[in-house]
């Protein structure tokens, strides 16, 4: 993807004023993006993203710089404009490049680039018929379908250079119930590091039955009440709670910079004992998965919490600078657009033994969260307010009718103290996870978890 020697000319020029540490980061990506509403395509988007980005560190200090005009004289002309952001005298820094042999862990069956178009409209208009004919009352479905590949090369002063190729499958389909007086909405967004091979793989008829089927549920509910109360929330996209309150805190992005509630908490209880949770971004074709982070650093398991002990933060190069310590694996940016920092990849809290049954018993009034919604946090103080997609009523240790407009209120780290049962249903969740290095897909996951008590807004 790029000369050898101009990319060790690149690097020496964006060292020439005094950094310690130079990288250059290429892309080539690829995609199909179609989008489907009432059984009719209402865009499609095919395109290809190429481009490079140069970044320099000197200590903690960092400048960043891209381009997608690939001509030598540009490419050194935009590492010699990045240098002088730089204020210092040329070190001794000798670049001795070696390829890394990156081993593929995530194979792709049937590339995505391989398959017509009309087979990719195809999947989606079997969503779409098995979503709108599951009752009357859907007034409408919205269908997304997205594929891509990304191949990308990471090459710095310290000699490395590594490729890698990511391929990513999703489709996310919204139905939309509604009667003469009111309108609910259900959603499924399965997603995968796949190629085609994944909606052959999946069912997504019965996927777009069941968002179908919350929004039916929703439109005939009536209100939530409000109040602390016991919470039981289900696995899969529950882990949105975690990922957002808690995940987000634990990234060297904010912990270096002290704006983290966990910061300085290594080795101390964060969470209750039953509670422990991994970012892990090696899981076989998961959504958030790679062979290498967007440093070239091979991604692994990474221990958060261990039975409620604070074990470790997601580490990237220059927050692990002011740090004091190594990367994580864990550097990840949208694109050549955007200088990488730490991120998560596939988040989750780990499997207990408690089962629903024992969840349930002694719960005299409480909400069951089905699916979760969206939501927001603050990331420095690890509050955060959450809609529930579906919900139900707990009434004497048993789950009972539906119930609409419930948002959980809470704060993260207390509410890691209060979780008092975990069960052993563990599974994750796609979505897209935005911040400082843009928006990337993240895998979110738990099993099924009972929290002693928290805060429910109704109405």
């Amino acid at each position: 993807m790029l000369d050898r020697i101009l990319a060790e000319d690149i690097l020496n020029e964006a060292l020439s004023t005094g950094g310690d540490f130079a990288e250059i980061f290429l892309e080539s990506k690829t995609g199909d993006s179609f989008y489907l509403v009432d059984g009719k395509i209402e865009q499609a988007i095919s395109g290809k993203d190429f481009g490079l980005g140069i970044r320099i560190f000197k200590d903690v200090f960092s400048v960043y710089a891209y381009t997608n005009d690939m001509s030598k004289e540009n490419l050194i002309k935009t590492a010699q404009k990045a240098a002088k952001a730089i204020k210092g005298t040329k070190q001794d820094i000798v670049i001795n490049l070696l390829k890394q042999e990156i081993e593929n862990k995530h194979k792709i069956i049937l590339s995505p680039g391989s398959i017509l178009k009309d087979d990719k409209i195809l999947v989606m208009k079997d969503a779409y018929a098995a979503a709108k004919e599951y009752d009357e009352c859907i007034s409408q479905v919205r269908i997304n379908f997205n594929d891509s590949t990304q191949n990308i090369l990471v090459i710095n002063s310290e000699g490395v250079w590594a490729e890698d190729t990511r391929v990513r499958s999703r489709i996310g389909i919204e139905s939309i119930a509604s009667n003469m007086n009111d309108m609910q909405t259900g959603s499924y967004r399965p997603g995968a590091s796949k190629g085609f091979e994944f909606f052959k793989e999946i069912d997504v008829k019965e996927y777009a039955q069941e968002a179908s089927r919350i929004a039916k549920t929703m439109l005939g509910a009536k209100y939530a009440p409000s109040g602390k109360m016991p919470v039981i929330i289900e696995n899969e996209f529950g882990g949105v709670i975690f990922h957002e309150a808690c995940g987000h805190g634990l990234e060297a992005t904010s912990v270096a910079k002290g704006l983290s509630v966990f910061a300085n908490k290594i080795g101390k209880k964060v969470a209750s004992d039953i509670v422990s949770a991994v970012d892990d971004g090696t899981l076989l074709n998961e959504w958030g998965s790679s062979n290498i982070d967007d440093e070239g650093t091979p991604t692994q398991r990474n221990l958060l919490i261990e039975n409620g002990i604070l074990k470790g933060y997601l580490v990237d190069k220059l927050n692990g600078r002011r740090m004091g310590t190594k990367s994580t694996g864990s550097a990840r940016r949208e694109s050549y657009k955007y200088a990488p920092t730490s991120r998560m990849t596939n988040t989750f809290i780990l499997n207990g033994n408690s089962s629903l049954d024992e969840m349930l018993s002694g719960i005299e009034n409480g909400i069951y969260a089905k699916y979760m919604g969206g939501g927001s946090v603050n990331p420095s103080t690890g509050d955060f307010n959450f809609s529930i997609m579906e919900g139900y009523l707990i009434k004497d240790g048993k789950i009972t009718e539906p119930v609409r407009g419930a948002t959980l209120i809470g704060n993260g780290p207390e509410i890691l103290h209060k979780i008092d049962m975990v069960g052993d249903n563990l599974a994750h969740g796609q979505g897209m996870c935005g911040s400082v290095s843009g928006s990337i897909p993240a895998n979110v996951g738990q099993p099924r978890v009972k929290i002693r008590d928290i805060v429910v807004g109704g109405r």
